[in-house]
């Protein structure tokens, strides 16, 4: 194929931060081709959070066979049921490999959107202190940006999705541009205020990017709790019903749906020059060019695809003069630590009858220090839930019909309450992904290979916020406590980060403070595969704001002629 590129830029994935990238450059009046492997979403038809119990075949109790074996690994994800279950991959299209000491799920949505359809929606900010993590504790790699550089840009991505939340002045976790936050529930708002008071440890209503009020030309939440299943209302924040739209009514973007792409093409000179793909359904292949290739294809996919735009310059993949692509994978150990019974809100009702939101503890482990205070390195965030038990109490009234029902009514109704951690895996060089020779998708390219294990930091960690956790509950008077076990489950999160890391220096990193490739200066990753570290704060936040900074660079750089 001859001749001119056919779009300034050529963006590989729609989801939180290929739709920031389409909106901020076709708003810089750039021709941008956004090709989204998956098929479109249509949020009027699509969207089904609404829909009563009644309509839904198994209420969600049982997942149908036939599902299940379509897709065995997205069905763990505790998004999927029956109506989410669209925006998932199938997994006998899109194997990968792992060894098998070491499984890993990995969770993907393949359509226009991608995760932003079925993602928890928390909206953290990173503190300085994970910025420079590695000057202080002397593992990896600093950030080749500051907090402070990256701020203006976590405001113009709150301010536009929206963001609930309160201020809690926390230089771990700083305060951002946000709505009135979500509603704790009551046995919620028992444990803020007990822990703050009998620990001073503070807590703090999560913060979602769900809307607590009316906000460009988006409706508020309603509570229902069944965000996965998409938002009539666009009361969550989508790229499909938020960022997409506006780029789409600049006249400039062309979204091309079912494009799988393969691999980044490159001319002579080493430029990136298109992107090959094959159409998913019916399997005719072309290459889209572009001045400017931008990956956002989500954290492994986007690595996958460098790892196989092979050529004679590149024959390590694409930009990898460093030898680090792929490695350094990080996914944030997840662990259940700890569930009880609280006795003091027993009987009265939920804030919300039901709310996507939770109660979060910051960080309170090693603060703006290089030595570690609890015998690991880096920190945990713990999110607390607490809610009536509702009719599960009925197992243990007795009776039977009539009778039943009128028992569960006039008896108090008991409230749970759980604990939970999100952390901070250290960047390891074992901690990776490649190329698997053997096994490829249904389109015909190579598939993953995936090896990622914790370490005794990890474990250390996890041991601790258990314990953490049990006095949190303990002091808000939690009975009938079980201390669950303490293992962080590296199959359960879907933050993945790293594999293309940012970073100063070109010859320990793949990207500069730009996410450009130091390689190959018209080709940049946008995606969590850019992040040098995975802080226990939630990514995509810190993910659409790097975009948002990366694309308004892009503009620049082309206009001045410089990519």
């Amino acid at each position: 194929m001859n001749g001119p590129p056919e779009f300034d830029v050529v963006i590989v994935g729609s989801g939180a931060t290929g739709g920031w990238a389409a909106m901020k450059l076709t708003q810089a009046g750039l021709r941008v081709c956004l090709l989204e492997a998956g098929p479109p979403i249509d949020p009027a038809k699509d969207f089904n959070a609404w829909l009563p119990p009644q309509a839904v075949e198994l209420r969600h109790h049982v997942k149908p066979r036939a599902l299940m074996e379509r897709q065995p690994i997205q069905g763990r994800n505790t998004a999927h049921d029956e109506l989410s279950a669209r925006f998932f991959i199938d997994d006998r299209e899109h194997p990968y490999s792992t060894p098998p000491e070491r499984p890993f799920l990995w969770s993907r949505n393949r359509c226009v959107g991608g995760r932003t359809n079925t993602w928890g929606r928390t909206c953290l900010r990173m503190g300085e202190q994970d910025f420079r993590a590695a000057s202080l504790d002397g593992v990896g790699i600093d950030w080749p940006l500051s907090y402070a550089e990256l701020a203006p840009y976590y405001d113009e991505v709150e301010e536009h999705i929206g963001v609930a939340g309160e201020a809690a002045g926390l230089a771990q976790l700083p305060d951002g541009k946000f709505l009135p936050p979500l509603p704790l529930s009551a046995g919620e708002e028992h444990f803020r205020r007990v822990v703050s008071q009998k620990l001073g440890r503070v807590v703090t209503p999560n913060r979602k990017a769900n809307l607590t009020r009316p906000w460009k030309g988006r409706g508020r939440c309603q509570l229902r709790g069944r965000c996965a299943r998409g938002c009539p209302a666009r009361a969550y924040f989508s790229s499909s019903n938020s960022t997409l739209p506006v780029a789409e009514a600049t006249g400039r973007l062309t979204l091309m749906t079912d494009s799988v792409v393969s691999h980044v093409t490159t001319d002579d000179e080493g430029r990136a020059r298109g992107v090959w793909c094959v159409d998913r359904l019916t399997r005719q292949q072309r290459e889209v060019r572009g001045r400017v290739i931008v990956l956002c294809a989500g954290e492994l996919e986007s690595t996958r695809i460098l790892l196989n735009s092979i050529s004679s310059r590149y024959p390590a993949g694409l930009g990898n003069s460093s030898g680090v692509l792929g490695r350094y994978f990080t996914t944030h150990p997840v662990a259940a630590l700890a569930v009880g019974v609280l006795p003091q809100v027993r009987g009265r009702e939920p804030a919300p009858s039901s709310h996507p939101s939770l109660a979060l503890v910051p960080r309170f482990r090693n603060l703006g220090t290089s030595k570690p205070s609890s015998g690991f390195l880096r920190g945990y965030n713990i999110f607390v839930e607490s809610q009536p038990m509702g009719w599960a109490q009925g197992f243990a009234l007795g009776g039977f019909g009539a009778d039943l029902k009128r028992r569960i009514e006039r008896t108090p109704c008991p409230w749970y309450i759980s604990a939970n951690i999100i952390g901070e895996c250290l960047p390891y060089w074992e901690n990776h992904v490649r190329l698997d020779a053997d096994l490829k998708d249904a389109w015909g390219i190579p598939a993953l290979h995936i090896d990622i294990s914790y370490g005794a930091n990890e474990a250390a960690m996890v041991q601790d916020a258990s314990a953490a956790a049990a006095e949190m509950l303990e002091a808000a008077g939690a009975r009938e406590l079980s201390i669950l076990p303490a293992v962080a489950d590296r199959s359960r999160g879907v933050l993945e980060a790293g594999t293309a890391r940012m970073g100063a220096d070109p010859r320990n990193s793949v990207l500069n403070g730009w996410c450009q490739s130091h390689d190959v200066k018209n080709l940049f990753v946008l995606d969590g595969a850019a992040l040098p570290s995975g802080p226990c704060q939630n990514i995509t936040l810190t993910m659409m704001a790097l975009a948002a900074r990366s694309a308004s660079y892009i503009a620049r750089e082309l206009k001045a002629l410089n990519l």
